[in-house]
């Protein structure tokens, strides 16, 4: 195990009726902007839970954060926050909409082109601070400093993080997953499971503590994760889906231990170029890099084979290629294609479209010690 620093500030609120609790984490002197996706909480009750207990704050509403949260929109939401003065946010919905509302909050005070913060790693000095109501166990962004952020002009999907940007509360109520279609589950839950893997499918450090703990969230999203798919009302399902998702990327698997994100990496530039959901873009990108780098990832694999899978018998790369059958069995069962052919036209085009932009940008080696080059992701991708 590697030295590490860990860090997170951000108050988890978890269980049942959590919501009802959101006025004893704001402070009634603050000017809040409320922040919002596309409009199912006006459908599923949870915007009226909220309005109902915020009825004497000084509050004013943004709506439209997009899923994939376009830098675009984001620009009008941090015109309104000057504007109007706001000294508090609070997100309420999914991953997208609290990246979005973390890139609102280190621009509002940015003096410059926000575009850097993205584009250029610029140094964020002050913040206006935050809370969330999640709405879709997914991503994690409700407990992690990071956050995604796509631009239509250009086409690209960036990523941003700061130690300033950690939500200070963070409100996790099961009763939101109840009227989640079976798509959006299928996506947290294959999102969480490739975030937990691009922390843990590397090579061995000996860091027990960490593979252990990534082990469990991949177990419990397995077995827990297909209950809920299957029935969204299953409590004890719907606590362990969701407080599996939020473990998957705060800061504690990833601490001590080398990191993968090319699956990230690559599957970003599906979503850029096609729109293709971005769990989807993992899940069709898995099967094929492990695959590929099958050698490079073998003591990992087999250990994920044996501790995950429970795959005892076979070679080390029988088992490692069984294990990686199943983890694209466990995706298909959720719904979701694995097959790149089965969401775009021209897989060529797309392929040297991607291949440019990473010479472009000098991606030409990603993963765990620069060990994918530019050889291997068009290799990985034709044999999505």
């Amino acid at each position: 195990m590697d030295n590490f620093e860990l860090y997170n500030p951000t108050k988890l609120i978890f269980g049942e009726n959590r919501i009802s609790d959101l006025s004893k984490y704001l402070d009634r002197n603050h000017k809040l902007m409320l922040t919002f996706g596309m409009g199912s909480v006006k459908q599923n009750g949870i915007y009226n839970k909220i309005t109902s207990i915020l009825n004497d704050y000084n509050y004013i509403e943004f709506w439209g954060i997009e899923p994939n949260p376009k830098y675009e929109t984001l620009l009008k939401a941090i015109e309104i926050a000057r504007e109007n003065e706001v000294d508090f946010l609070l997100a309420i919905g999914g991953g997208s909409v609290i990246d979005g509302t973390k890139f609102i909050s280190a621009s509002i005070n940015f003096k410059g082109d926000t575009w850097n913060i993205l584009s250029k790693s610029a140094k964020i000095n002050t913040v206006i601070p935050f809370g969330t109501v999640l709405t879709l166990p997914a991503t994690g962004s409700e407990m992690n400093s990071a956050a995604v952020i796509s631009r239509i002009e250009t086409k690209e999907k960036m990523v941003f993080l700061s130690e300033k940007c950690f939500p200070k509360f963070s409100i996790l109520d099961i009763s939101v997953i109840n009227s989640l279609p079976k798509n959006q589950i299928a996506n947290g839950i294959i999102d969480s499971f490739i975030h937990t893997t691009e922390q843990y499918m590397t090579y061995n450090t000996d860091a027990k503590i960490q593979d252990s703990f990534a082990e469990g969230i991949l177990k419990t999203l397995i077995c827990d994760g297909q209950k809920v798919y299957k029935d969204n009302n299953n409590k004890d399902a719907c606590k362990n889906y969701m407080f599996s998702a939020t473990m998957a990327l705060n800061g504690l698997i990833s601490s001590g231990v080398p990191t993968d994100w090319s699956i990230h990496t690559i599957g970003h530039e599906l979503t850029a170029l096609h729109n293709i959901d971005h769990a989807v873009t993992l899940a069709i990108i898995l099967p094929s890099l492990y695959k590929i780098m099958l050698n490079e990832k073998l003591g990992k694999l087999v250990q994920y084979a044996e501790n995950v899978w429970g795959i005892k018998n076979g070679t080390d790369k029988e088992k490692a290629l069984l294990a990686i059958d199943k983890t694209e069995e466990f995706f298909q069962s959720l719904g979701v294609s694995t097959k790149l052919d089965d969401y775009i036209d021209d897989k060529n085009k797309t392929i040297n479209e991607i291949i440019n932009r990473f010479k472009n940008r000098k991606w030409t080696n990603i993963g765990e010690n620069g060990i994918i080059n530019i050889s291997k992701i068009k290799e990985i991708l034709l044999n999505c």
